[in-house]
Formats: C-alpha cells, sequence, structure tokens
C-alpha cells in the first residue's frame, strides 16, 4: 500500500511525528511524506528532531496569507503532486487548513483518506474557528477514522459513521510526548541562559501559550491585561510566555507586557525544549489543543484560554479548567491555584484520560490488517 502523510503546521507535525517513523519502518507500506509549509520554520524543528525528511514540500508559506490562500495553494500543490505520485491512502491530521485542504484535493483525486485525531467536536462553527469546521469537512469526506477517546467514537457514530471505519487509539501527541520527554534532561542551548537559570530555580512558573485565531483583538488584549494584573499582585510568579510568530499575538502582548520584570517573552521554543519547559513548570495557561493533552501526563494543571473546548474528557477528569478570555476568570483561576494548595493538588494528580503512547502502533496494526 502506498500512502502518504501529509502535515504543515507544528502541532501536526509534533502528533504524526512517531507515526510517520512507523510507517518508515514498515515493511508493508510505501510511505512517502509531504509538508505543505503552512507553517514554515516551527514544524521544519518537530522534522529535525524526530529525524525526518520530507519526499514533498509544497512550500506554500507567502507572508500575509490568508485561509483562502492556503486552501487554493495546497489544492493546487496536491493536484500537481497526485498527477505524478499517486497514493493508496493519504494521512491526514486533526484540523488545520492543511488537513482540510489536503482531505479535498485527495477526495477530488478519488484518494482514500484516513483521520488522525477524528471526531472532536465543539458544536461551535465559531469556537475554535476555523478548526472546527476543517474537522467536520474532514470527517465528511474520509475513509477511516482514527478517534482518540471514546467521546470521538461517539461523536462519529452519531454523524452516521460505520462504525467498523472507526479506531479508537488514544492520542498520538502522547506517543511524541513520551518519546521526547525520556530523552530531555534539560535546555538546549537555543534556550537563553537567563531563561534556563529561571527553570533551574525554585520559583513558580506560570508557562502561557497563545495563538488562537478567534482570540485576535479584544481576546488577547483580556489575556495580557490579565498576565499584566497576575504579575503585578504576584511579584514571586515568573510568568513566561514563549511568543507566536503571528503579529497579530506580537503587538498585545510586547505593548502590554514587555516592561515587566517577572513577565518573560522569548520566542517559540523548538518542541523538546517546551516539553522540558512544561516539566519544570508550576501550572500551565493556553489556548492550544495539543497542550491541553500533554500537560496532564507531566502532571500539571491546565487553565484553558477558551470557552468551549473539543477535548472536555480532561476537564471531566480535573487536570483541565476553562477559563475563557476574560481578565477577571483568568485572574482568578491562577490566584485560586497560588492559594489553594489542595486545589492544586487535585489537578495536578488528575489522570490523563488520552492515552498510553501506543496510539500510532494501533493506528499500524489497523493499516495492516488492511492491506492484509
Amino acid at each position: 500500500m502506498r500512502i502518504l502523510t501529509v502535515f504543515g503546521t507544528r502541532p501536526e507535525a509534533i502528533k504524526m511525528a512517531m507515526l510517520v517513523r512507523h510507517l518508515n519502518r514498515n515493511p508493508h507500506f510505501e510511505h512517502k511524506l509531504c509538508v505543505t509549509g503552512q507553517h514554515r520554520h516551527m514544524p521544519d524543528q518537530v522534522l529535525e528532531l524526530f529525524e525526518l525528511t520530507p519526499d514533498f514540500d509544497l512550500n506554500i508559506m507567502q507572508a500575509g496569507q490568508d485561509l483562502t490562500d492556503i486552501t487554493c495553494r495546497i489544492l493546487t500543490g496536491l493536484r500537481t503532486l497526485f498527477q505524478t505520485y499517486r497514493p493508496d491512502l493519504v494521512l491526514v491530521h486533526g484540523d488545520t487548513t492543511t488537513c482540510m485542504a489536503t482531505s479535498l484535493a485527495a477526495f477530488y483525486a478519488g484518494i482514500k483518506i484516513g483521520h488522525v485525531e477524528a471526531g472532536l467536536r465543539t458544536g461551535n462553527l465559531q469556537s475554535p474557528f476555523p478548526e472546527e469546521a476543517n474537522r467536520l469537512i474532514t470527517d465528511r469526506l474520509a475513509n477511516y477514522y482514527f478517534a482518540p477517546t471514546d467521546r470521538n467514537v461517539e461523536a462519529l457514530l452519531r454523524e452516521g459513521v460505520n462504525p467498523n471505519l472507526i479506531i479508537k487509539t488514544g492520542n498520538t501527541v502522547i506517543d511524541a510526548l513520551l518519546h521526547i520527554s525520556q530523552q530531555v534532561v534539560g535546555f538546549s542551548e537555543q534556550v537563553a541562559d537567563d531563561l534556563q537559570q529561571l527553570f533551574a530555580s525554585n520559583r513558580k512558573i506560570l508557562l502561557v501559550t497563545g495563538h488562537r485565531r478567534e482570540n485576535f483583538g479584544d481576546g488577547f488584549i483580556q489575556i495580557c491585561e490579565a498576565l499584566r494584573e497576575l504579575a503585578q499582585q504576584l511579584p514571586t510568579l515568573e510568568i513566561v510566555y514563549p511568543v507566536h510568530l503571528n503579529p497579530n499575538v506580537q503587538k498585545p502582548v510586547y505593548e502590554h507586557l514587555g516592561d515587566l520584570t517577572n513577565v518573560h517573552l522569548p520566542p517559540p521554543m523548538g518542541y523538546a525544549d517546551f516539553v522540558y519547559a512544561m516539566k519544570k513548570s508550576w501550572v500551565i495557561l493556553t489556548d492550544s489543543g495539543g497542550v491541553q493533552e500533554e500537560a496532564p501526563s507531566l502532571g500539571k494543571p491546565v487553565l484553558v484560554m477558551r470557552d468551549t473546548t473539543e477535548r472536555p474528557e480532561a476537564v471531566e477528569a480535573g487536570t483541565v479548567r476553562l477559563v475563557g478570555v476574560h481578565r477577571a476568570t483568568i485572574t482568578q483561576a491562577v490566584t485560586e491555584l497560588w492559594n489553594q494548595e489542595t486545589t492544586y493538588r487535585s489537578m495536578s494528580e488528575a489522570n490523563n484520560p488520552y492515552g498510553d503512547g501506543l496510539a500510532s502502533q494501533r493506528i499500524i496494526d489497523f493499516l495492516t490488517s488492511v492491506v492484509g
């Protein structure tokens, strides 16, 4: 069986890396990897970390591109690729524009689609935007569904998907996390010395990630105001916010937080460095989907700056809490964990519902059965 894996962003690269490694070594498959370039440098760092080399690179990244640009360039790029290399199956991941556009391109070409991380839902097309629409479109077009949890399986069944085409796998991000966390014992030299010294101290560190498109504008101003208030009210708390490269993120962050001595705004970290930062942090404040899955495996409470989540399992387990993007709710949630050790301990000791690190192998086992 010829299999083509396609991804274009750093989260996709992380979550598909171990599966790609498995596919490359498996004699049942002729596997090739295509990157779209939806993001450029951050996925390239992940490829280097996991020792992966793309066979094809659409290289679509252009300054100022919007969702329409990304979609059109991926569609035309894959149309050209499929004229010279035609796989039996295309594997996509999650809910990015790369995932959706690749699925559409494969559908147009009559090529089967396997969706890794299928069945996640919020029920709100605007939250997250455009991810909820992307995964709905992908699942409508897919032929095989690799669903992380029981809830994801149930969502697909409600939508009429054939149960024989759904495989509960756990989440592949746990495969990557466990692989890297076992190897990482410190930061790389790419992390500045002062930041390394901060994480080596005994100070409590609030690690922040924020980049969601639906939070651009007032949402990020609210987030920054909350962080500013926390930095002033809790002077012994250190806030570390690796700032996403998007100008819509950088502008409000630097304007509102750049003058505070206990707020640190480094550039984005490589994945291995970020895993180590999570391991050494006190609490993680994020709007990321992947971090909601990773941090509980490291025993870290997660406060999610969103009003909805397609990953409610960890909320129900007690290790993740939704706090929205309002200044008051963010500051209140962090302050509660600061003041109440029992609440902190309860969140940090909750079980992670997202898997055991064997998701990629379960996908391989299913695909092998299809070949057989």
